[in-house]
């Protein structure tokens, strides 16, 4: 069966995945605080005999482009806000601090005195973010081009990591404030958060704390001074409060101020980050972003194999010696009653499970077990509480022939040394019979959505480097438009075949909740021997996997599972749904049945991140074939921006996007926002998170996308 035991490959800069730890990160520490005050003193001073561009009250109203300036220096916090942009689709430009012949940022860097197009002065970013206040040096030309913008145009700037000082609207440290690791600490959304750029949160963060044993975030707290308007606080040993994130408005222009450390990893950065983003670019930005999660329920009516702790492997699988070549003498199989808790559990937690199911596999299993199956007919009764989906009649390999005469396995070949595929007449009928089985139950499933056995058929390394050429004709035979994939192996989209008409691959991210295992002592003894050292009895694996850890000692198999693996796996989780990934999670039948390990991990996702998230804020809980063209839409967006084909501005209280024809725009812009039509105007977009937005192309007769925002 189709193992959710593999890693999702990840960056470098990503936690280990065996201790699920995040890296430390560190906010500035303070220099001495002379030194410092004298460099703002000289940047003020500076800033002033800068010619200014401020506009007055007779000239045109500016052009604003809707892209964002980062200044990039390497650091953590950069790269999370970064992330952010990309994932959400926004436009921004990187002006890499660390390359010596980067452009400087001057006047004629960052704006014109009049656009061609519009004939109006032109600033080029509508946000900029730095790493911190005084990134080009405090009395350096480049700082007070900068400054000098933010005046003319009215430029928000993001100080994505900094100290509490004066220079940035805060008292010192010393000054009441605190400094130190803010590992679990408790952190509060004010009300001028709520009502402002985290209007998305419910009203508390609690800081990450993975691993006792590593500093995880340190961070600065002040106390605002004139002209600093905290949004995310946190209590004071005098019981007073103190900020972490403010907005500092000042000599003309408005800073928002984080005083922590982050990475692009950890919870809080990733709950902030839409916020931020929104505060930068004043609610109007190209991009979209919402909080995604979708549950894949594989191998639905077949027994799935059972975890052998004795030979640490699985019976039936191909690497497991002595295997009896099916599921093993002790499958792993839901009952009606683990089904009717299934659909209890969805009803009580208000979350949709996808079910994928092997309609011929329930056949045989019934003709098997005196031609009655109690769990196919409950969940046939239930199956209007369900979305379903076709995962292939009786869930054989539909890549090449194996060979499982070695291990790991080939791929056979002919006497002429020609791989020997699956054909695609065996594939068309995988697929057909099992639409025609949930057909006959009464079943709703979309023609259009695939789920392959072990997501074969796509190219499996290092034995099938390429897909079965079989497997695209079999697609189209059968409407296929959406194939799962692997994201731990193919990350992004892609066609399976040519044509317009391709079906195109959604990777679905694999849930370690082993496929293989029904009870906690199982799981914990097999993830012992994954991720634990020879020396302590484990595969030795993580020894060998620089993208692993391994643990400092094998889990309690009496505990283990509760204190370590369901904590894990559901941070795992809730980084997906907090990074804009539509992506699926996939797990298995299995994981109903017996113990239900699946709902402890789901339970805690769910509950965090009602915790975290205002009601106007929900989970979006996509079907496969919404979540292929979500990122089918992304991926035509992507290539239309790195063309430079997109062109967007504000002129006032006037949006203008131009982009490819046939190029859906993902927009976002405040409540009241009206599209103009030909005729008259409508409501922009859906709500979200205190805001609108789609993906939208223009009007008929349009050649450009126009909305009109509230003005007051």
């Amino acid at each position: 069966m189709d193992s959710g035991r593999f890693r999702t490959p990840r960056t470098t800069a990503r936690p280990p995945r065996g201790l699920r730890t995040s890296r430390t990160v560190r906010a500035p520490r303070p220099a001495r605080r002379a030194s410092r005050l004298a460099a703002l003193a000289a940047a003020g001073l500076l800033a002033t005999v800068v010619p200014s561009a401020q506009a007055g009250a007779a000239d045109p109203v500016p052009r604003i482009d809707l892209t964002v300036l980062v200044v990039d220096d390497g650091s953590s916090p950069i790269e999370a806000i970064t992330a952010e942009l990309k994932g959400s689709g926004v436009p921004y430009r990187t002006l890499d601090l660390t390359d010596p012949g980067r452009p400087l940022l001057t006047p004629a860097f960052l704006s014109e005195p009049s656009d061609s197009a519009t004939g109006r002065p032109r600033a080029r970013y509508q946000g900029v973010v730095l790493p911190h206040e005084s990134a080009f040096g405090p009395d350096s030309a480049e700082q007070a081009a900068l400054a000098a913008y933010e005046r003319a145009y009215g430029i928000p700037q993001v100080d994505a990591s900094t100290w509490a000082h004066p220079g940035v609207g805060l008292d010192y440290t010393s000054d009441g404030g605190w400094s130190g690791v803010l590992d679990g600490a408790r952190a509060h959304v004010t009300p001028a958060g709520k009502a402002g750029p985290f209007r998305d949160l419910r009203g508390t963060l609690t800081f990450e704390d993975n691993d006792p044993r590593v500093s995880e975030s340190y961070g600065y707290a002040g106390r605002p001074r004139p002209g600093y308007t905290s949004y995310l606080d946190m209590p004071a040993a005098d019981g007073g409060r103190i900020s972490l994130i403010g907005e500092y408005a000042h000599d003309g222009r408005r800073e928002l101020v984080v005083t922590f450390a982050y990475n692009p990893h950890q919870r809080q950065s990733r709950a902030l980050a839409r916020g931020i983003v929104e505060w930068l670019t004043q609610g109007v930005h190209l991009g979209q972003s919402r909080n995604y999660l979708s549950v894949h329920v594989d191998d639905v009516l077949a027994p799935d194999a059972r975890w052998d702790p004795v030979r640490d492997c699985t019976p039936g699988d191909l690497d497991c010696p002595g295997g009896d070549g099916g599921a093993g003498g002790n499958p792993i199989r839901m009952t009606a009653a683990d089904a009717a808790y299934a659909a209890a559990w969805q009803t009580s937690s208000g979350f949709l499970l996808d079910m994928v199911y092997n309609g011929g596999q329930g056949e045989q299993w019934k003709a098997e077990h005196g031609g009655t199956d109690p769990l196919a007919a409950r969940l046939i009764a239930d199956r209007d509480r369900y979305r379903w989906i076709n995962h292939t009649y009786t869930h054989p390999f539909l890549g090449c022939v194996q060979d499982a005469r070695t291990v790991p396995w080939t791929c056979a070949e002919d006497a002429a040394g020609a791989t020997k595929w699956v054909s695609r007449a065996e594939i068309s009928a995988q697929i057909r019979d099992n639409l025609d089985w949930a057909y006959a139950k009464g079943i709703a499933v979309d023609r259009g959505e695939l789920v392959t056995g072990e997501h074969s058929g796509l190219r499996t390394l290092p034995q099938q480097p390429v897909d079965n050429p079989n497997l695209a004709p079999a697609l189209a035979d059968n409407g296929v438009r959406w194939t799962a994939s692997d994201n731990s192996r193919e990350p992004r989209q892609r066609s399976v075949g040519t044509g317009p008409n391709a079906a195109r691959t959604v990777p679905r991210h694999p849930m370690n909740v082993y496929y293989n295992v029904g009870t906690a002592a199982e799981m914990a003894d097999e993830y012992n021997w994954i991720h634990t050292s020879r020396a302590d009895g484990g595969s030795g694996a993580c020894e060998n996997d620089p993208a692993s850890t391994c643990l400092p000692a094998p889990l309690d198999t009496a505990t283990g599972y509760a204190t370590h693996i369901v904590p894990q796996e559901a941070r795992t989780a809730l980084r997906h749904v907090l990074g804009n990934d539509p992506r699926p999670t996939y797990v298995h039948q299995s994981n109903l049945a017996e113990e239900r390990l699946l709902y402890p991990v789901l339970d805690k996702v769910l509950a965090d991140y009602r915790e975290l998230f205002a009601d106007h804020t929900p989970l979006v809980n996509p079907r496969q074939r919404d979540v292929g063209a979500e990122l089918n839409r992304r991926a035509a967006w992507e290539v239309a921006l790195a063309a430079g084909q997109v062109t967007a501005y504000r002129v006032g209280a006037t949006v203008t996007v131009r982009a490819p024809a046939g190029v859906a725009v993902p927009l976002t812009a405040p409540e009241g926002t009206r599209r103009q039509l030909l005729l008259g105007t409508a409501p922009f977009g859906s709500p979200y998170a205190g805001t609108r937005s789609a993906w939208t192309t223009p009007e008929a007769l349009q050649s450009a996308i126009t909305l009109r925002l509230p003005t007051t």
